[in-house]
């Protein structure tokens, strides 16, 4: 369910750039959900463009394009379920959003080094749709994400690491920020 919300100097896309490079913004969400191209991945799957004035965009302590290299007044904020990746999968988003970005401008990726990608963790229990909390447990649910293959069991092992360190902290339950606890082995006879 991650999003990812643009923001560009004014001017800087043209209507052309900017339908490719939400095309190809909309392709790197797709393969950050797992290539989820279900009905409900194709759902999450936002990209948001907002054009800010020239004279609003300060760089190097100015307004004009004298500290800023070419490409540069671009900023994409990634915004991901907290736990949902690990360092080398966020470094993977930040290189394919730069490079979707940069593509789409016929730039290569060279070029944009003042662009900027930041990834930001929505903390767990803080998302919601349809009026309602959402764990990323559910998130998985609706873009098909596997709960036995190898991000889920990493997203699990993220999870079960925060729980012990709420409890050692003594956090009162119902704090937040833990995937629901799974439901608790039946008791066997003798127990």
């Amino acid at each position: 369910m991650p999003v990812i919300q643009l923001y560009y100097a004014k001017g800087m896309l043209d209507p052309a750039s900017k339908n490719e490079m939400g095309k190809r913004l909309t392709e790197v969400l797709l393969t950050m959900e797992g290539g989820a191209r279900t009905p409900g991945g194709l759902a999450f799957a936002s990209v948001l463009f907002t054009e800010v004035p020239a004279e609003d965009w300060w760089v190097g302590g100015k307004t004009d394009d004298t500290p800023v290299r070419t490409h540069g007044r671009l900023l994409a904020r990634v915004s991901i379920p907290e736990g949902y990746m690990s360092q080398q999968h966020k470094s993977e988003v930040h290189a394919s959003v730069h490079a979707a970005m940069m593509e789409s401008l016929g730039a290569t990726r060279g070029d944009g080094s003042g662009a900027l990608v930041i990834i930001e963790e929505v903390t767990e229990g803080n998302w919601g749709a349809g009026g309602q909390t959402i764990s990323l447990a559910a998130i998985a649910n609706t873009v098909g994400l596997a709960k036995d293959g190898e991000r889920f069991k990493w997203v699990e092992a993220y999870f079960q690491a925060k729980a012990r360190q709420y409890a050692a902290s003594h956090y009162p339950p119902g704090t937040g920020g833990l995937l629901p606890a799974p439901p608790a082995a039946p008791a066997t006879q003798g127990e």
